[in-house]
């Protein structure tokens, strides 16, 4: 409220609201979930303040801050598609020394199920390979640090990298699409315009 007009951002609520009742620690968390309703909806008014929470587990958040009023209107944010893979490894590559080999659309392709933070961790993992085998060709650490312009990422490199860094599987995904369906959240922002366009 003393930093209004302002956004309250909540990871991982399910940690910190899960439905009360369960676990050895039900009383703390019954006071913390508690506080986080007056607070949202008490006496005293909440203007000028906009709360998101984000969450992997919807189903285990305690059903009293999914009531109207409080967080009711629930968004499903599925995994990127092709689309949005290209525009995501186009960022954490951007920068990076990739070789002529390397094809952001054949990799957007191949990471299909792939969150952003698993791409951004594949890009990562992909350089660090590289530097790896940099580093070995040269032995001498001075000598690979002189050709360190000869440093390249190429595409095997991006490969070998998905061994290590493995996408959601289908499974996971059917169990958030589930989810979702079990909660009526629609998949995507526009979906949730055109409802309050049909709604006005």
């Amino acid at each position: 409220r003393q930093a209004a007009p302002c956004i309250v951002f909540f990871d991982e609520i399910d940690a910190i609201a899960p439905t009360r009742g369960h676990g050895s620690d039900s009383h703390v968390t019954e006071r913390v979930i508690s506080q986080l309703l007056t607070e949202m909806d008490g006496l005293e008014v909440l203007s000028n303040v906009i709360i998101i929470a984000a969450t992997n587990r919807p189903d285990i958040i305690d059903a009293a801050l999914l009531r109207p009023g409080r967080f009711d209107r629930l968004l499903y944010v599925p995994p990127p598609d092709k689309e949005a893979r290209m525009q995501i490894l186009k960022i954490h590559t951007s920068k990076k020394p990739l070789a002529d080999d390397v094809n952001i659309d054949t990799l957007a392709n191949q990471t299909e199920g792939y969150t952003g933070a698993d791409i951004a961790a594949l890009a990562s993992a992909a350089v660090m390979l590289a530097l790896r085998e940099h580093i070995e060709k040269y032995k001498d650490p001075k000598k690979a640090e002189s050709a360190k312009n000869e440093l390249k990422v190429h595409m095997k490199n991006f490969e070998e990298a998905m061994k290590k860094i493995r996408p959601l599987s289908k499974h996971e995904i059917d169990t958030y699409k589930n989810i979702a369906e079990q909660f009526g959240m629609p998949a995507t922002t526009k979906e949730v315009v055109n409802r309050d366009t049909a709604i006005k």
